[in-house]
């Protein structure tokens, strides 16, 4: 049996960012391979609201690592809750430190003393976890808002897309630019679809919206060479 872990905020969870929306993580499930001999089941752990950093601070990875079986997958998108500026008197608990290396903030959070680390530095400590656990990782950049938002097509990725890279770079294991494959769809979609697929915010999908992100997130696994997509 193996089981395909699913670690991100509310563009992967299930019921997205609420109002309607919904994530894309459950809508890889009926293109997994499934059989007898081989069941693939998929444990969706994305929460909304989180980063990296929050969903570090919680555990989250950690418990992944926990139940996490040899040749089990796991999946880390992160980003659109990273961004932001850490300072002595805001801290919204989710603002990674800013560097793509081993630089390190302090803070006190709710109360907590806290050494905050990097955007990287959180994907690499995660794959590195699960990597000693036997698993197969692979690092995702963040899903775009929508890049029909301003009436023509403008797709700029954040700095956290690079980073991604950097991370499963560093780490040996595999990446798939989910941002890139979305944005490549969501143009060829045009405007009036796409637009469509955002009811309440640019950020989060409505559900055939997230079908298509999952769909893009597929594609990019199957152009990788990753193969557990039948």
């Amino acid at each position: 049996a193996t089981t395909i872990y699913l670690a991100g905020d509310s563009t992967m969870a299930t019921g997205g960012g609420g109002s309607g929306t919904d994530g894309w993580g459950n809508y890889i499930a009926p293109y997994l391979t499934n059989t007898t001999s081989n069941p693939t089941t998929l444990s969706n752990q994305a929460v909304a609201g989180r980063s990296a950093r929050s969903y570090t601070r919680e555990g989250r990875f950690t418990t992944i690592a926990s139940t996490l079986q040899p040749n089990d997958w796991v999946i880390i998108e992160f980003g659109h809750n990273d961004g932001g500026t850490l300072s002595s008197t805001s801290d919204n608990g989710r603002t990674d430190c800013s560097g793509n290396g081993t630089e390190i903030c302090y803070s006190v959070y709710d109360g907590v003393n806290e050494t905050i680390l990097t955007f990287p530095a959180y994907l690499e400590n995660a794959a590195n976890l699960f990597l000693d656990k036997g698993a197969n990782v692979i690092i995702s950049s963040q899903t775009p808002d929508n890049p029909w938002e301003t009436g023509s097509f403008v797709y700029d990725p954040t700095r956290f897309v690079a980073y991604a890279q950097l991370a499963a770079e560093r780490t040996g294991v595999a990446y798939v630019d989910h941002g890139g494959y979305v944005a490549a769809v969501f143009e060829e979609l045009g405007e009036s679809v796409v637009d469509g697929y955002y009811p309440v915010d640019h950020t989060h999908t409505s559900v055939a919206g997230a079908e298509v992100v999952a769909e893009a997130f597929l594609r990019g696994v199957v152009c990788a060479g990753l193969g557990w997509r039948s």
